[in-house]
């Protein structure tokens, strides 16, 4: 596959962004496995499944749930976790085909700044999740961590694709 026209290089990079992004949902939630990112209260309806409330979607709805291996899992908020992670991604992975310099730390600070976007500035905003100084340094850990490692492992898997399909080295703008 070559990446030479602009409409190449987008699809391209769409295509990166979808296959890294799943990646990059997968390992953070392999990353809250050991670092919670909620207290289990607060995880009784979490950010995912509260957004679709504030959205008029039913408690019902945002807490169905599958069973693997006899363990209930919320479908819902796969379906969320995933959809975010894929869309910025794909975001990443657009904005990387043409500016080198959001893959900086190898995609850690653009997890960075997702993480101070959504968990200090537009989640508390919308009444989502409690204000930044009122959420616990746990989840804080867990949360900053989490996204410059998902986003990282997210470039280590667009780098190494992009160079397979392509066979092309990776551009620096």
């Amino acid at each position: 596959m070559k990446s030479d026209s602009l409409r190449d290089k987008i699809v391209l990079a769409v295509l990166l962004g979808i296959i890294a992004g799943i990646i990059c949902a997968v390992t953070k939630l392999g990353w809250e496995v050991p670092f919670p990112a909620r207290t289990a209260l607060r995880d009784a309806t979490n950010p995912p499944q509260q957004i679709l409330q504030q959205l008029g979607f039913s408690h019902n709805f945002t807490h169905l749930s599958y069973f693997y291996s006899g363990f209930p899992r919320p479908i819902v908020s796969f379906i969320m976790h995933f959809g975010f992670s894929v869309t910025f991604t794909v975001l990443y992975c657009i904005l990387a085909e043409f500016k080198s310099g959001i893959t900086l730390w190898q995609g850690a600070i653009y997890g960075l700044v997702i993480w101070f976007v959504f968990h200090v500035v537009l989640l508390p905003i919308c009444g989502t999740i409690p204000a930044p100084w009122d959420q616990p340094l746990h989840e804080h850990f867990s949360e900053i961590t989490g996204h410059m490692f998902c986003f990282w492992a997210a470039e280590l898997a667009r780098f190494a694709l992009r160079v397979k399909l392509t066979g092309q080295p990776v551009p620096a703008h």
